[in-house]
This record gives structure tokens, sequence and C-alpha cells, in this order.
């Protein structure tokens, strides 16, 4: 964090007129076309994000999400749930074959949907975690929370890969 970085109490973000998002310091100007990155986006996502303007240059470090009031609170989770896109996979209805590639027919969040396993090692266990990160052969990233939470058939499917 350099010496310009704020805290996460003297900020404000929101949108532009453009859709654009601002982030304006206290005392300071707005800054036109903010991201925000998250630190450790698959262990603690609630954690460690940053604000920066579009050269990369971070605004503001906010420690904790659930620090922030919840005005900031919700803008910052508004602005992330826009740059991130990892479906949640609840269902697995089919499978074309038990070895790659392979190609699932799944119902995620955001409704049923196609993803194609070049290899098996494109499915990622997380440390201590029964959490599973599915690669797709077109690069997005399926999130399983808890594999043990899917009905029994997707676990069966899930089992023959893992």
């Amino acid at each position: 964090m350099n010496t310009t970085t704020r805290s996460m109490d003297d900020f404000d973000l929101h949108r532009d007129s453009q859709g654009r998002w601002v982030c304006r310091l206290a005392g300071g100007e707005p800054r036109v076309g903010v991201q925000l990155v998250r630190s450790f986006p698959l262990s603690a996502p609630d954690e460690a994000i940053s604000i920066v303007d579009p050269d990369g240059h971070e605004l503001v470090f906010v420690a904790r999400l659930d620090a922030l009031d919840e005005p900031r609170r919700a803008a910052v989770t508004q602005a992330m749930s826009e740059r991130e896109f990892s479906p949640v996979v609840l269902r697995i209805r089919e499978v074309s074959t038990f070895s790659t590639p392979s190609t699932w027919q799944v119902d995620t969040d955001r409704g049923p949907t196609e993803l194609v396993l070049k290899v098996e090692e494109d499915i990622r266990r997380l440390p201590g975690q029964r959490r599973l990160l599915i690669t797709s052969a077109h690069g997005v990233v399926f999130d399983i929370p808890d594999r043990n939470q899917l009905d029994r058939v997707s676990r069966r499917y899930l089992e023959r890969f893992l």
C-alpha cells in the first residue's frame, strides 16, 4: 500500500451518468473509471479489496467488506459483481462422456448452460474446502461452493472426474 492510499472511511463510490464507476476521496477530485480488485478472490473474497484508478494505482484499500457502512458495501458489492462472472453450478444434469473432453449440461444460478471440460485438471479443489472451481474450454470459471450440497446424481457425475 502506498502513502497516497486512503482508508476505507473517506471515500464515495458511485456510477456516473455514463455508467462508469467513480471514486471520490474526501477532499479530492472524483476519479472516473475505477475498478475493484480482490487480493484473494478465492480464499478471502470479502477481504483485501482495492479500488484502483484506470492506470492501476490504488486509491482505497478495503480491509474487510463487512466493516463498510451499508451504502459503501452495496456499491462495492455491485461493482465487484459486474466485474466478475462466475456462475454457481446448482445441478449437473448430464455429461456426454466420462473421459475428456466432455460436454456437461448444468443448471446454474444464471440459468441452464453447457460447459466443455477439456481435461480433468480443469476441476480445481481448494485445500481444506469442499468448494470446486471448474474452468470450461471457453475460460469461464464455474463455482461449486460445496460439492456435498449438490444432489446425488450431480455428486456421482463429479466423482467420476475427481
